[in-house]
C-alpha cells in the first residue's frame, strides 16, 4: 500500500470495508454448502475450494492484527488492555470452529457425504456468528483507538500485510471483486488508489468479468 504523508489522522475505513466481505461470505456459505446435492463431488470441490480460500483469507487478516495492532495498542493505550484482550480472545474463539472447517472441508469434498455436508455447514454457521460479534467490536471499540494510538506508517505497514497475503493471478482478481462488490463508487476509487499501477490496469481490464464469472460458478448466480 502506497504510504501518504499526511497530517490527518488515520482512516480505518479499509479494514471496515474488509469486515464487510468476511461478514457476508460466512453468511453464504453455510446455505452454498448445504445445497450441494449427496455426492456431487464436483459441486463440493467448486465450493469447498471457495470456503477454502475464505478462510485462508480469514487468518491471514488475523495474523496480522496479532502481530502488527494489538501490541503497539497494549503498549501505548495501556487504559483500554481489556478491550485489546478481548480481541484477543475472540480470536482464539474463532479458531475452534476455522480449524474444524480446515478439516472437515476436504473429507467433504472427496465425498460430499450429506453427514459432512451438513457438519460443515453447521461450523461454519457457527464461526459466522462468532465473527460477527467480533468484527462489530472491533469496528465500535477498538479501530476509533487506531487514530490516536497509530502512526500512518504502522496502519500502512498493516495495509502492506494484507496486500500481500493476496493469491496471485486470476484469483487476485476474484479476491478484489469481492471487496468491490461491498464497496461504494466512491470506496472502489479510493481502494485501487492505492493498488500498484500494475494492478489497476488489470482490473480495469479483466477484473469485473473475471469476478461475474467466478459469482456465477460459485454461487450459481
Amino acid at each position: 500500500m502506497t504510504t501518504v504523508t499526511t497530517t490527518e489522522p488515520v482512516d480505518t475505513w479499509e479494514m471496515v470495508l474488509v469486515h464487510r466481505v468476511f461478514r457476508r461470505e460466512f453468511r453464504l456459505l453455510p446455505g452454498l454448502v448445504r445445497a450441494v446435492p449427496a455426492g456431487d463431488t464436483v459441486r463440493a470441490e467448486i465450493v469447498g475450494d471457495h470456503l477454502a480460500n475464505v478462510a485462508t483469507a480469514l487468518h491471514h487478516h488475523h495474523t496480522g492484527e496479532d502481530e502488527l495492532l494489538w501490541p503497539l495498542l497494549l503498549e501505548r493505550a495501556g487504559m483500554h488492555a481489556g478491550l485489546i484482550h478481548r480481541m484477543e480472545a475472540q480470536h482464539e474463539r474463532l479458531h475452534e470452529p476455522l480449524a474444524r472447517i480446515e478439516e472437515l472441508n476436504p473429507r467433504w469434498r472427496a465425498r460430499a457425504a450429506v453427514a459432512d455436508r451438513e457438519e460443515l455447514a453447521a461450523v461454519i454457521a457457527q464461526a459466522s456468528v462468532a465473527l460477527d460479534e467480533h468484527l462489530a467490536d472491533e469496528e465500535q471499540q477498538l479501530l476509533p483507538l487506531v487514530p490516536r494510538f497509530l502512526t500512518h506508517a504502522e496502519w500502512d505497514a498493516l495495509g502492506r500485510r494484507g496486500q500481500e497475503a493476496l493469491p496471485k493471478g486470476k484469483l487476485a482478481l476474484v479476491f478484489l471483486g469481492a471487496i468491490f462488490e461491498e464497496a461504494t463508487p466512491a470506496e472502489k476509487e479510493r481502494f485501487l488508489a492505492v493498488m500498484p499501477a500494475p494492478v489497476r490496469v488489470i482490473w480495469r481490464l479483466f477484473g469485473d468479468r473475471t469476478y461475474r464469472n467466478a459469482c456465477e460458478r460459485i454461487r450459481g448466480v
